[in-house]
């Protein structure tokens, strides 16, 4: 790590430190406590065993996501009728209040594991799509043309040059549907049911036991972060141009 980067986290825990012993609010704990909390977690168990639960629908809706997301958009950056079809919803999916709607899914499907896999997949769902479906159509028309002049088919039209073209975008769109899926997890486990890591900040915010709720919450932009720079770095060995 960097020393600026250390420098930016250092920086950060300290002023987080001075406003909770300040205190800006009785709920909003120094960085230190939050961290011995953090610590106390992990030595019991409780967030390991939350992270278990919260994995579960994680994974599984962002793998659906990748399978069917990534052909869904390919499906419309190669065909103008699957993009009239298509387009549009994942357009107003994007831009849907997300936080109204999953409840929603309780009410259709009960709470449980599907509605919390529907939760992960309608927030990644979009934004996988869209980038493969960009990066379908940004294909350079030269290239395009150049496989045409030399008399090759509309299959090694797409297999060896739309969808190399295409691949960082596509994984781009990977790693920006896992992020909306971790966003997507922790709303439905609010809202939907208390179970996993949602259960945790429900509980311990009801009990007004603010260092573990905030520990918590941390340990998820922890996970989330390190999870995003861990595909970032595959990305970039993958396709170092990008």
């Amino acid at each position: 790590m960097r020393g600026w980067q250390l420098a930016s986290f250092g920086l950060f825990f300290g002023l987080w430190e001075l406003a909770g012993r300040w205190p800006i609010s009785a709920a909003f704990p120094p960085f230190s406590t939050t961290f011995l909390a953090l610590l106390e977690m992990l030595r019991d168990g409780s967030l390991g065993k939350a992270y278990l639960i919260t994995a579960q629908p994680l994974l599984l809706g962002v793998a659906l996501c990748g399978l069917a997301g990534i052909a869904f958009g390919i499906g419309m950056g190669l065909s103008r009728t699957v993009e009239w079809l298509s387009l549009p919803i994942f357009i107003i999916l994007q831009a849907a209040p997300m936080a109204a709607i999953i409840p929603l899914l309780t009410y259709m499907y009960g709470i449980g594991l599907t509605s919390k896999v529907l939760a992960v997949i309608m927030l990644a769902a979009p934004v996988i799509v869209m980038n493969s479906y960009k990066g379908i159509r940004n294909t350079p028309p030269s290239l395009l043309q150049m496989c045409r002049s030399f008399q090759g088919s509309r299959r090694q039209e797409v297999v060896k040059i739309v969808l190399p073209h295409a691949a960082a975008l596509i994984f781009t769109g990977l790693r920006l549907g896992l992020a909306m899926g971790f966003i997507g997890i922790v709303i439905a486990e609010l809202l939907i049911t208390p179970t996993g890591i949602g259960d945790l900040i429900t509980y311990h915010s009801s009990v007004a036991d603010y260092p573990k709720m905030f520990a918590t919450i941390a340990s998820i932009v922890a996970v989330a972060a390190i999870s995003l720079h861990l595909l970032e770095r595959l990305e970039r060995r993958l396709f170092p141009s990008g």
